[in-house]
């Protein structure tokens, strides 16, 4: 019996060596291969654009800035901020009661004083310049000086009509799947239409379009991920921590959506590349000197 063993371990051993030899060139062999090499394209192109640094930034933002101008603005318009923030995220009954317990106004909630008005107001911009600047290092978009921050307000805008379009859309479609259709061809149309804005209409809307598909679909993956697991977290958290918990689940969200913007943004540009589809119109008639 020992030596039945002796000889099993000493197989074993043989296997793993003869495994370990021919890792390396199945790792070789996948990174030549289509699927590989599109991966290593895409992942070049996340580092260079220092993907998880923005994400990052882009979730202390909206945080610090962008969460207040949510509260100014749903209260002044009747309506609950916990509600709004409880659809984006599409948590369970449970887990909306932990994020409604974050939004409970005190006295004088509703009073905005010119100054934090101000910073309210700069800190949203922020939001939508660091957007902006993604959009237009990707898609090799210079900068136009003071017109950029119109187009920052007017993105602003858009953002809210589209909160509240989908808000008016899910009470309207009413059953899940045709609620879901919906959702995703109108979030098709908002990302296309925000890096068409973003950029000031420099890139063509075909070139954009697979962009806006890609960020959808995996702004719908997120959505799906978020009701499933987000919801079991923010609630594990909000009984060991209490409200502190709530809040570092929100910004991993916040960090989640800046990784999803991210990758559409990449894989969308690099199906561009792909397709041959040209960034900007042709400026020079057809037969004319270019000289």
């Amino acid at each position: 019996m020992d030596g039945e063993a002796h000889r099993r371990r000493r197989s074993a051993l043989r296997a793993a060596r003869q495994a370990g030899r021919r890792s390396p060139e199945t790792v070789r062999r996948l990174r030549k291969s289509r699927a590989g090499r599109l991966w290593d394209g895409m992942w070049g192109r996340l580092t260079e654009a220092e993907f998880f640094d923005h994400a990052l930034q882009l979730a202390a933002l909206a945080l610090l800035c962008f969460f207040p101008v949510l509260i100014v603005l749903t209260e002044a318009a009747g309506r609950d901020t916990a509600t709004v923030v409880v659809r984006w995220l599409g948590l369970s009954h449970e887990a909306a009661q932990a994020v409604a317990s974050l939004f409970v106004p005190g006295p004088g909630s509703n009073t905005v004083t010119v100054v934090s008005g101000f910073f309210m107001a700069l800190g949203a911009i922020a939001v939508a310049g660091t957007l902006q600047s993604w959009y237009r290092a990707l898609f090799e978009v210079s900068r136009r000086g003071w017109r950029d921050v119109v187009v920052q307000v007017v993105w602003l805008v858009c953002l809210l009509v589209f909160a509240a379009a989908q808000a008016a859309l899910g009470r309207v479609t009413g059953a899940l799947p045709l609620r879901g259709v919906a959702g995703f061809l109108w979030s098709v149309a908002f990302w296309w239409g925000s890096i068409w804005v973003l950029l000031g209409g420099a890139v063509r809307w075909r070139a954009l379009l697979p962009a806006a598909l890609v960020t959808s679909v995996c702004w719908t993956g997120l959505g799906l991920f978020s009701a499933r697991f987000f919801s079991e977290s923010i609630v594990a958290n909000e009984q060991r921590y209490g409200p502190v918990g709530v809040v570092m689940i929100i910004i991993s969200w916040l960090v989640a959506v800046g990784v999803v913007i991210h990758l559409g943004s990449v894989i969308g540009r690099m199906i561009t590349e792909r397709l041959g589809t040209p960034l900007v119109r042709d400026t020079h008639p057809a037969g004319a000197d270019n000289g």
